[in-house]
């Protein structure tokens, strides 16, 4: 089950339903002090030095019950309340070189902006450049709108307890909060608070990947209709062509008014080139993909026709990308069959008539009413990809970096999605296709990255071929 994206007033609410059901405060802060070590242990060796940071709140009752499961660290524990006399301290313990600080001063219950005796606390920690494990939330920022309050430390790692704070999805807390791990296990009452934004995991990702009958063929699972290409760009669909080829369907096949380029790199790929013949033809694929490459200025008017009368009638799932987003009705389609939209902001904004950064500043916002004006579910791309519908709880992508802001990566997810769409096993199961193709895309940015190599689309398109599961 995805986590809950939660405010903090629904933390505070589901804190005191688990006081009320008789659990104690003390076994939670035991629970997250635990959660704190072993993630701190996965992020150390045996030895390092560890500096804990506690504050006066619960935030610093959790830090400091890590101690008695670091057996094998260094641990220091520097109490700070007084930030004028604990900023002489951080200095000495920061001396020792420890290879870990974690933040446990202000977590999620900060309500003010940081005076200047903390902001320079904050500043001498950030000057250290040694990593920082903050607890629910980096100290300094407002865990509901990802604003700095006065100052803020910026982590490499922060571990939110329950579920995660919707104010670090937001852009701007993006320098602050470092890479996103939740702690979901803390003793808290169950049910978890309903919301309407959820966080998708590696743990959700189990089981999704299409098992295959060792009788099957290649004509069981499905055929990928990719419509793209023209003059200049006709890189788009052979992107997307070769990533449909990483998802296992039965065939894929180009249509493109630039045949002679597409067809020249594509071996595994049937290319047609666009014309009459290809409404046939189109007729056999079980799922489409429209968008990759059509930017230029020799696209037919028939070929805009031909899939708009697709999107409105087709009764095969339908991906939407790139330039053909701008030829879409603001009406939902007259078919009931699943349609996608997959915008990157700079399109999501053009399409609602606004700023990129207004986009940016809401993006489940911005999801939600393209889904609402077109009727249609749409993923958002970019920081953390939204996949929402007009009603019903959004979802959250977990993976994925800044690696990925290079051309091609939209072609290459758009070309996963249609791969798994056209197999009969996610037939009826098309949010799960779309959910799992931007998880796997992201996890294959993320093993690319942590290789420490620079990286582009043949290699990207390759990791998507690994296999993650047993």
């Amino acid at each position: 089950m995805p986590l809950p994206i939660l405010s903090v007033a629904q933390v505070r609410d589901w804190e005191k339903r688990t006081w009320d059901a008789g659990i104690s405060v003390e076994s939670v802060i035991e629970q997250t002090g635990q959660a704190i070590a072993r993630l701190a242990t996965q992020v150390t060796q045996s030895g390092d030095a560890i500096l804990l940071l506690a504050g006066k709140g619960n935030n610093g009752s959790d830090t400091r019950l890590a101690v008695e499961h670091l057996c094998d660290r260094q641990v220091h524990i520097l109490n700070i309340e007084n930030p004028e006399e604990g900023l002489a301290a951080l200095h000495g313990h920061l001396q020792d070189n420890p290879v870990l600080v974690v933040d446990g001063l202000f977590g999620i219950g900060l309500n003010r902006d940081l005076d200047e005796h903390w902001q320079e606390v904050v500043q001498c920690l950030n000057e250290s450049d040694v990593p920082v494990l903050s607890v629910d939330c980096p100290s300094g920022l407002d865990a509901d709108n990802g604003q700095v309050r006065g100052s803020a430390i910026e982590a490499a790692i922060t571990l939110c307890l329950g579920g995660l704070k919707q104010g670090l999805l937001a852009n701007s807390a993006a320098q602050y909060v470092g890479r996103l791990r939740i702690a979901s296990l803390i003793g808290l009452k169950d049910p978890a608070p309903e919301t309407d934004s959820y966080w998708v995991t590696e743990q959700d990702m189990r089981g999704l990947a299409p098992q295959r009958n060792p009788a099957s063929h290649k004509g069981s699972f499905g055929h990928v209709g990719i419509i793209g290409g023209s003059t200049g760009y006709h890189g788009a669909p052979i992107l997307a062509g070769r990533a449909s080829l990483r998802a296992r369907p039965g065939l894929v096949s180009i249509f493109t008014p630039a045949y002679q380029a597409v067809s020249a790199h594509c071996q595994s790929i049937m290319v047609h080139p666009w014309g009459r013949g290809c409404i046939k033809a189109l007729s056999g694929a079980t799922a489409l993909v429209v968008g990759p490459g059509l930017a230029g200025d020799d696209i037919e008017d028939s070929l805009r026709q031909t899939v708009l009368n697709l999107w409105d009638q087709s009764g095969k799932p339908m991906v939407i990308d790139a330039s053909a987003l701008d030829w879409l009705p603001r009406e939902a389609p007259e078919t009931s069959a699943f349609r996608l939209m997959t915008p990157h902001p700079g399109e999501a904004a053009r399409l609602l008539e606004c700023s990129v950064d207004e986009v940016e500043s809401n993006r489940l916002r911005a999801a939600r009413t393209l889904a609402e004006q077109f009727g249609v579910t749409v993923l958002l791309k970019g920081r953390h990809t939204i996949l929402a519908q007009a009603s019903g709880p959004a979802l959250v992508n977990s993976t994925g970096n800044v690696g990925l802001a290079q051309g091609g990566s939209g072609d290459v997810l758009a070309g996963f999605i249609g791969g798994l769409l056209a197999q009969p096993a996610f037939h009826g199961r098309e949010i799960q296709a779309a959910t799992y193709a931007a998880w796997k895309h992201g996890w294959a940015a993320d093993q690319l990255t942590a290789a420490g190599d620079y990286w582009g689309m043949d290699d990207l398109i390759n990791a998507l071929g690994q296999q993650k599961f047993d």
